[in-house]
């Protein structure tokens, strides 16, 4: 006999069984993502560089300590105006970018995709933030990673597939967005999105993450957070607006990196976005969530 879940199912509409459908496959690949070699549940580390030689390997007296698969001495990392270079120690053996390596130059992920170093399981690269410079650490066998429980979401709704109002500026503004770090970064928004849910007329603000971007970013928080969702509010993306219209698609909205480590900078909702209605769809907050609060970079 059929599930009556399965029938039910065949019952409604080919839209929204198909809308349905896309959601379920948009979820799996949000965690295959996140399980993914590389992905945010790998991340075992953030170390920001000082001016000069900053050395690392596993064993303690290094400015940059590694878990214990690599040399206890590796290598350094010299930071010089801003630029970031590395050499290894002789003897070691690892990659650039999947290349043979010994030393040479890193780019930073504010210049396009970074550079990235691997020393056997473990990967590194260099991230920029508010003019400080650190070196990010992945490890493929990070606890987190390894004892990853999987997510847990609200139902899917409809009704929280929204059609907006778009409100576009004449030219981007620079909108002020807070982050983990405790710093305020600007980044240019071009308009804003009105709709009525739950009965409230509500706005949200997206920002653009780059000046090739064709998608609008949303940082959000409301209600069910911080018991349901994540207390550090929670992103979705939406396509670029339309004859004056923006579809908001809150089933699809997600735990921020910060979520799962301690080792993540992420953007935190302005205060604009902070809506004063419970939201209950898209990502709950994940098991064993870190707790929200700042870490500040030195």
């Amino acid at each position: 006999m059929r599930s009556l879940a399965f029938l039910l199912l065949c019952a409604l509409p080919a839209s929204a069984a198909d809308y349905a459908a896309e959601i379920k496959t948009w979820r799996v690949e949000r965690e295959a993502k996140l399980k993914a070699e590389g992905g945010w549940l790998s991340v075992a580390g953030l170390f920001w560089l000082k001016d000069g030689e900053n050395r690392f390997g596993s064993g303690p007296g290094n400015a940059i300590v590694l878990p214990a698969s690599a040399p206890a001495s590796a290598g350094a990392f010299e930071l010089r105006d801003g630029a970031t270079r590395f050499r290894l120690d002789p003897g070691v053996s690892a990659t650039l970018d999947g290349q043979p390596t010994t030393g040479g130059a890193m780019r930073p992920d504010t210049a396009g995709q970074p550079n990235v170093l691997a020393l056997g399981r473990l990967t590194m690269h260099v991230i920029e933030r508010s003019g400080q410079v650190a070196i990010r650490l992945k490890d493929n066998d990070s606890p987190r990673r390894k004892g990853f429980k999987g997510l847990s979401w609200y139902p899917t709704s409809e009704a929280y597939r929204v059609t907006a109002q778009w409100v576009a500026y004449p030219k981007p503004v620079n909108l002020p967005i807070p982050n983990v770090l405790g710093r305020v970064e600007s980044m240019p928004s071009p308009g804003y999105a009105t709709f009525t849910l739950n009965g409230r007329e509500l706005r949200l603000d997206p920002v653009l993450e780059g000046a090739d971007a064709d998608e609008l970013f949303f940082i959000f928080r409301d209600e069910t957070a911080p018991k349901d969702t994540y207390g550090g509010g929670r992103f979705f993306y939406s396509a670029m607006p339309a004859n004056g219209r923006v579809v908001l698609d809150f089933n699809k909205a997600y735990s921020p990196p910060c979520a799962f480590t301690n080792y993540a900078t992420c953007p935190l909702p302005p205060k604009q976005n902070r809506l004063p209605v419970r939201i209950e769809a898209g990502e709950k907050t994940p098991p064993d969530a870190v707790h929200v609060a700042a870490r500040p970079a030195p």
